[in-house]
């Protein structure tokens, strides 16, 4: 399709989703399936403008017309504020026979459904269990392959291919009063224990069967990695020093200036690493459109580990090329993963050591309320407990909560171990590690109805 520009630089994206899922309810498989998504994207630039055009239907005799699309549109946009030169590649700008990747003509890769087979024959003794446990299970199971391709006009060949699957199971007593939630992250299910996880349902429905109620206000809390992740998710995607600079962000330091160098976390060490084993995510730069933390002209960039806060003090912000030239900064790009680290004790041991929180195992329809200061709203569901003396009590009703996820980390007081950790409510985020987190303050604003 190189061939075919006119326009004075070209970007070629090319991007297959292939997802294959299993879902089932009251202990009974109801649908497995499997989706195929093929995108092509062709940017045409011209001087500084920007023109783009997406299809998923690009059969070969109308690759012209697409490209003779993305043209024309460059003649209807301003000049793009974030224009840089391409990035120079190795590879020849017509027939890129060098320095392309060794499977850059290889067909794309698929997901199939044989991919379940270490899940399916543990599925009968789990609904087994469940049955004589009189615990109705709703779970749902998914494994998405994605390859991408990027090429430009300047020699850039990049490709890569991500695959991550997941595990998430909701169990219920009979009359529903009771509920809990459990989820995994995993690469190929070999990792995947479901009597693990249906000792975990079970046990968690056993302490909710005591019930507590408790009014809103300001607890200790300790949270599972499963709400963690979602709050450093949360934390990162306002951490672009575009709009710290401009005095938009909660990095933004009164004034003028960002606030690069503050302690703003607790004792915690947040970073991305495209090659952080069992959420490797695609290692270059790949973007139909640009924004505060990406832009068009970084296609194909290379990415490596960038560090985020360590102890507690910021220390980087997402900032593209075209940023990083007007304020003469680093060049640090967006990365498709996040880390939360921690060495420390398993949830189970610091439960032993509470004297009084309440334990929290994940979020629900979490929003932003105020995105100057990063204020949230979300709900608690699925099971929230009372931890006294070492031990759990009973489970609390649920709550919604008020809390900007940069002041709640800061008020970490306790880290547990860091793994594998999927996020309920950013779960189209599955590429992230956390561990359990003592939080010395949470705001639970107000008693929610939600089970």
């Amino acid at each position: 399709m190189l061939r075919l520009s006119k326009a004075d630089a070209c970007i070629v994206i090319a991007r297959r989703v292939a997802t294959v899922n299993i879902r089932w309810a009251d202990n009974t498989v109801t649908t497995n399936g499997d989706a195929d998504d093929a995108q092509l994207t062709v940017i045409s630039i011209a001087g500084h403008k920007v023109g783009s055009v997406t299809r998923t239907h690009f059969p070969a005799e109308r690759l012209e017309e697409v490209v003779r699309e993305s043209e024309a549109a460059c003649e209807r946009r301003p000049e793009a504020p974030d224009y840089m030169p391409l990035l120079e590649g190795t590879g020849k700008p017509l027939d890129g026979a060098r320095g392309t990747p060794d499977d850059w003509h290889a067909p794309l890769a698929d997901s199939d459904i044989h991919v379940f087979d270490p899940l399916v024959p543990q599925l009968r003794a789990f609904y087994d269990s469940a049955r004589s446990a009189g615990i109705a299970t709703f779970g749902y199971s998914e494994f998405q392959t994605t390859t991408t391709l990027v090429a430009t006009s300047t020699g850039v060949r990049r490709r890569d291919t991500e695959r991550i699957g997941k595990v998430e199971i909701t169990g219920k007593t009979p009359d529903f009063r009771r509920s809990s939630w459990v989820g995994q992250v995993t690469h190929d299910f070999l990792d995947i224990d479901l009597r693990e996880m249906f000792d975990t349902l079970r046990q968690r429905l056993a302490w909710a069967s005591r019930r507590i109620d408790v009014p809103a206000g300001s607890y200790e809390v300790l949270l599972e990695p499963s709400p963690v992740a979602d709050l450093a998710i949360a934390a990162y995607w306002f951490m672009t020093r575009r709009d710290a600079d401009e005095g938009r962000s909660p990095y933004s330091k009164p004034g003028g200036g960002t606030r690069i160098g503050e302690r703003l976390f607790g004792d915690v060490t947040i970073y991305s690493d495209p090659r952080e084993p069992g959420i490797e995510a695609t290692p270059f730069h790949c973007g139909v459109d640009s924004g505060g933390a990406s832009s068009v002209f970084d296609n194909g960039l290379e990415l490596t580990r960038s560090e985020w806060v360590r102890d507690g003090v910021l220390q980087n912000l997402v900032t593209p090329r075209y940023w990083a030239a007007k304020g003469n900064t680093p060049v640090i790009p967006y990365v498709n993963n996040l880390i939360v680290a921690g060495n420390g004790p398993t949830t189970a041991e610091m439960i032993a050591q509470t004297d009084r929180a309440l334990l929290v195992t994940c979020f629900w329809y979490i929003r932003t309320v105020d995105p100057q200061s990063a204020l949230l709203t979300g709900l608690t569901r699925d099971g929230v407990f009372l931890v006294e003396g070492g031990q759990v009590k009973g489970a609390v009703n649920n709550f919604r909560w008020n809390m900007s996820p940069i002041a709640a980390l800061a008020q970490a007081t306790q880290t547990g171990r860091s793994g594998l950790a999927l996020p309920r409510e950013h779960d189209e985020f599955l590429r992230s590690k956390a561990p359990a987190l003592r939080i010395e303050r949470f705001n639970m604003s107000s008693v929610s109805e939600a089970s």
